[in-house]
């Protein structure tokens, strides 16, 4: 079932979302060679806190078989596409991290993720962060009330193979409220024209995942991180949007 928001609840999710906006600002600033991707979720942990907030990855329920996600942040470098859990690794010159991230304050949820270079890294790489950032923004000129999901989609596809990378298909953004994932299903792929329409009071998670070379992707055995099946480099980006009047307020900017 979508949920349309109140007024009340819009302010709940604008702060939610602005405490997620604040560690990804504290992430990135820290993104550097030689540090671990557990040091930075706890960067992440501690700015939730401070906020009076929960880290709302912590506990979530995966795949079937998976343990619930240990971790504040999906920390997924390289051909990481998603889910990738923070651990001992130290980032390398070169690298390129995407971090997500959600926080719940007052039982509404924010979301937004980024992907971040370390140090120096190589024009492909550089092109596909850029690429991957613009491709949402193409894809939310469509999210004004009365269009369809898919208007979103479309332009996200269309933006991104035109630059000649891939889009993942088997994961998708999602409408967001007092749960993290909630109707409908945001893919950034396909027609025009398609699924629910858009109405004000909307709230939706809008991330294209992009690849380097093919959209096809594994899950890894630990129940969790999704990688590229040919091993080439994925980016992410994603904000909490809600729909307006007009222009859509992107609530996880910074």
């Amino acid at each position: 079932m979508i949920t349309i928001k109140s007024e009340k609840e819009i302010e709940y999710m604008r702060e939610a979302n602005h405490i997620v906006a604040l560690a990804l600002q504290a992430i990135e600033k820290a993104i550097k060679p030689g540090i671990t991707t557990y040091e930075l979720d706890k960067i992440a942990e501690k700015v939730i806190k401070e906020n009076h907030a929960i880290p709302s990855f912590k506990g979530q329920e995966g795949f079937e078989g998976a343990k619930p996600f240990p971790a504040c942040i999906c920390a997924s470098v390289n051909r990481e596409v998603i889910h990738g859990i923070p651990g001992d690794y130290k980032l390398k010159e070169g690298d390129i991290i995407s971090i997500d991230m959600g926080a719940v304050k007052n039982g509404y949820n924010g979301d937004a993720a980024r992907t971040f270079a370390v140090g120096q890294i190589s024009d492909v790489a550089q092109k596909l962060i850029d690429v991957t950032r613009e491709s949402f923004f193409r894809g939310i000129k469509n999210a004004i009330p009365g269009n369809r999901i898919t208007d979103i989609s479309h332009a996200v596809q269309e933006y991104v193979e035109a630059n000649g990378f891939g889009v993942v298909r088997d994961f998708v953004g999602h409408g967001i409220g007092t749960e993290l994932h909630e109707d409908p299903s945001v893919p950034n792929y396909g027609k025009p024209g398609h699924g629910p329409r858009l109405i004000k009071g909307m709230t939706i998670a809008v991330e294209p995942m992009v690849t380097e070379g093919t959209y096809e992707v594994d899950v890894l055995k630990n129940g969790w991180t999704v990688v590229t099946k040919d091993g080439k480099l994925s980016a992410h980006y994603e904000n909490t949007i809600l729909i307006t009047d007009g222009e859509p307020e992107i609530l996880t900017m910074y």
